[in-house]
């Protein structure tokens, strides 16, 4: 967990200081209240039990499930992706790809299923296809992540 939250602060350190130039707010109009209403509403509602931390818990599974949102918006407005940043969003991908060999080995040898994290995972993993497809078919062959028109 240590390593996990100096890993968070480094990252936030690098987008809001480091990196802040690099920031395009002509481009970057995605409404994040239309991703967190919907999670807050999901939390509430569908959840293990009704307390403060299980409903955080449960927030924070609903929003990295949609939290590649903004990136793809950005990436279908701009209709191209950095290298670096499609290399970015296809770790994030694949560390999803790990949760759901981590579900299948605890299901089979644990006897566990948790169906909220299941089913964000998938809603997650849905979204990344379209994108999985294109990094594949381009960056993997030194092209320009380039979105068809």
């Amino acid at each position: 967990k240590v390593v996990y939250i100096a890993c968070s602060i480094g990252t936030c350190y690098l987008i809001f200081m480091k990196f802040k130039p690099t920031y395009d707010s002509n481009h970057d109009t995605f409404r994040v209240e239309f991703l967190l209403g919907p999670c807050v509403i999901l939390a509430l509602v569908f959840n293990h039990q009704f307390s403060f931390t299980e409903i955080l818990w449960t927030f924070s599974i609903y929003l990295e499930a949609g939290a590649i949102l903004p990136q793809l918006f950005m990436m279908s407005k701009t209709g191209e992706a950095e290298t670096i940043t499609s290399h970015y969003l296809f770790m994030l991908g694949a560390y999803r790809g790990l949760y759901i060999l981590n579900w299948i080995y605890r299901f089979h040898l644990e006897n566990f299923f948790d169906p909220i994290a299941v089913v964000a995972g998938c809603v997650q993993t849905v979204l990344y296809i379209d994108f999985f497809y294109l990094y594949v078919t381009k960056v993997l062959k030194g092209k320009s992540l380039v979105l068809p028109c």
